[in-house]
């Protein structure tokens, strides 16, 4: 074992405590600011209950990450070696994301629109858009150690594909986009998205030790910690609600790093839950409309389904994480196939 992966499980577990630390006061702090969650009235009636629940709580993932990050940046300049550059492309991709959706958050807390609801989501694709396009010209063009950033990782296929940057950008821009709203939609479950993610990460985090991406194994991990240490208040019932602030940059980090790793195929099998929330509400509009009128679920996304259908929150929690877990246990084993 070389020793960058003991110090990136050790960076993950400080951030954990980082976290988790201060997690209470920043509770109690949004609850006598008044950032309690508006609670759709076109949800599951047993989700009501929920409203008022501080939110935002994406902000108890972001700062420790961020001030983790960028102290490690800071310290290389008395060790070189102790962390990269690359590690802040996803940081920046966390930040621009997590912006946007603290903007929506805090529309949506103040009832600037329907019940519920943040700003328009033509406003929010086209702002995800424009991150996701300079994080992709950044990998294409910039440099700074993005050594699988120009192409893609076949399973069972021994090469590395490089891709033109004409063909590669259009696709980056939608895996980042489409990562961050299809985490956004798995979040509406106490304790799923933040479990979710960390899994997702970590198999990234594996997946990128194996090509020796040290720096990029630093932040999966960093982010596994950080997600543990909100899971601490979000689990069931949960004292505090992640927010598009965290599901949103959550998302797109994520998509990111799949990049990176030039295993993006990946993604669909090591994130198979939010990517089975986004195609469920896909699915969902399009056979209403086809159908005029009718629902293929009873709700979407998918979890308010098997809500509906007789679950319990914390078994849709639990079952939906075991599929999470076996599902990026399957996406690593195919990264080493080859």
């Amino acid at each position: 074992m070389t020793p960058d992966l003991p110090l990136a499980l050790s960076l993950g577990a400080i951030t954990f405590l980082l976290t988790a630390i201060w997690g209470g006061p920043f509770v109690e702090v949004l609850r006598r600011l008044g950032i309690g969650k508006q609670i759709r009235s076109s949800g599951p009636q047993s989700h009501f209950a929920k409203t008022g629940t501080p939110t935002m709580g994406g902000i108890l993932i972001v700062i420790p990450v961020v001030l983790i990050t960028l102290g490690l940046n800071i310290a290389r300049l008395v060790k070189e070696s102790l962390t990269g550059s690359s590690i802040l492309l996803p940081l920046f991709v966390l930040l621009g994301f997590g912006l946007l959706g603290a903007i929506d958050d805090i529309e949506g807390v103040r009832g600037l629109r329907e019940r519920g609801e943040g700003i328009r989501a033509r406003t929010k694709f086209f702002f995800q858009f424009v991150l996701a396009l300079a994080a992709a010209v950044a990998m294409a063009f910039v440099g700074g150690g993005f050594q699988n950033a120009n192409g893609v990782y076949l399973p069972l296929f021994p090469d590395f594909i490089e891709i033109p940057p004409l063909l590669w950008i259009p696709v980056a821009v939608f895996i980042i986009a489409a990562s961050s709203n299809a985490v956004n939609f798995t979040d509406g479950l106490d304790g799923l998205s933040g479990i979710i993610a960390a899994s997702a990460y970590a198999a990234f985090g594996v997946v990128a030790q194996l090509q020796g991406q040290t720096f990029l194994v630093q932040f999966c991990f960093i982010m596994v910690g950080a997600c543990f240490g909100f899971l601490w208040y979000n689990a069931h019932p949960a004292q505090l609600f992640m927010g598009d602030v965290g599901s949103l940059a959550l998302g797109a980090a994520l998509g990111t790093i799949a990049m990176m790793t030039g295993q993006w195929l990946l993604l669909p099998i090591i994130a198979v839950i939010p990517m089975a929330e986004v195609v469920s509400v896909i699915l969902q509009i399009s056979y209403f409309r086809l159908s005029h009128g009718k629902r293929l679920f009873r709700m979407t996304p998918i979890h308010h389904h098997f809500e509906l259908s007789g679950w319990s929150e914390t078994q849709v929690v639990q079952r939906f994480w075991l599929v999470g877990i076996l599902s990026a246990m399957l996406g690593v084993s195919l990264a080493l196939l080859r």
